[in-house]
């Protein structure tokens, strides 16, 4: 049986690959996408999660979420990451469909609670739509199946800060709502996709499997290629949204620890995730509460890479 997904996202470069591999993949059932603010404004966001959708000829509900951060102002998009418009800047086809009324929050809700133990929502974006369904409906943490977090570092060290990772510091008291809160969850980080790298010979191929979709990916990878060329010396990018459904469906392709996760809210730490080992006492049990999460360390590099070539080369979205 396919796994039913939400897949909370801010297209985004590497979320439109992410979200090529949830259309097409058959193990995966997209109950629908859920839009936030973080690589573009929410407005972007909700326009390039129709466009992607409508690219790939299938029909999805999607859900425009969180505008902005709980508490902190909100940072400028990244424009020089993905592109004023989130996809490299290239010219994009104009967009037919609408999103639902609901707000993103309240359709994670229904959908949880429509079918209690079976719905995944993978989270590849600042984390307020998470924490603002669990403020609607603090049940979920017992009705959700698992929730998977794109996000984070412990060790690798920060993207956007020395210490922290661009989706947690976006947001980081959402993050810490949803990463402390007592649901399971899977945290897949900057330790693992860091050692990712999508070249661009794999890129051609996905291109030329994924019709009017593949040519939308192929174009915005070229823009993110070059920031990665300029900002980690290498020639490709790493596709971190897709490595939280690479683990949903290939979890020995990465190795996991059980720990506590906090996030740091303010201060020069601001937005850096912890974890406290569950295998290991400190002074005292501020870093312990909550309930272990399984928080991926490392990821075998090319066995991702080469799953995700296989998924978009092998099921193409009708």
């Amino acid at each position: 049986m396919p796994t039913p997904i939400i897949f909370d996202t801010d297209p985004g470069v590497d979320d439109a690959q992410a979200i090529a591999i949830a259309l097409a993949h058959p193990d995966i059932e997209l109950l629908g996408l859920t839009t936030t603010f973080g690589n573009v404004t929410i407005e972007v966001a909700t326009h390039n999660a129709l466009l992607l959708v409508e690219l790939a000829g299938q029909s999805i509900p999607i859900a425009q979420g969180a505008a902005g951060p709980l508490v902190k102002t909100k940072n400028p998009p990244p424009g020089h990451i993905h592109g004023d418009n989130g996809l490299g800047d290239i010219s994009l086809p104009p967009v037919e469909t609408q999103a639902l009324k609901q707000s993103a929050a309240q359709f994670i809700v229904d959908q949880v609670n429509a079918r209690p133990g079976e719905v995944v929502v993978v989270a590849v974006g600042p984390l307020g739509n998470l924490a603002a369904a669990l403020q609607l409906d603090p049940g979920l943490v017992d009705k959700v199946k698992r929730v998977v977090v794109m996000g984070g570092s412990i060790r690798e060290g920060g993207n956007v800060t020395p210490v922290a990772e661009a989706n947690i510091f976006n947001d980081p008291h959402a993050a810490a709502k949803v990463l402390e809160a007592s649901w399971p969850l899977t945290l897949v980080g900057l330790d693992a996709t860091h050692r990712c790298v999508l070249d661009p010979q794999s890129m051609a191929r996905i291109v030329e499997a994924q019709g009017a979709l593949g040519k939308v990916l192929g174009e915005s990878y070229a823009f993110y290629r070059n920031f990665y060329q300029q900002a980690l010396g290498i020639d490709g990018c790493c596709p971190h949204d897709s490595c939280a459904l690479v683990w949903l469906l290939r979890p020995d392709l990465f190795s996991v620890e059980r720990g506590y996760l906090s996030v740091v809210t303010d201060g020069l730490a601001e937005g850096q995730t912890l974890m406290a080992p569950e295998s290991r006492e400190f002074v005292d049990s501020r870093w312990s509460h909550g309930t272990p999460a399984d928080v991926c360390m490392n990821a075998n590099g090319s066995g991702v890479i080469d799953w995700i070539v296989e998924t978009l080369t092998t099921h193409r979205s009708p």
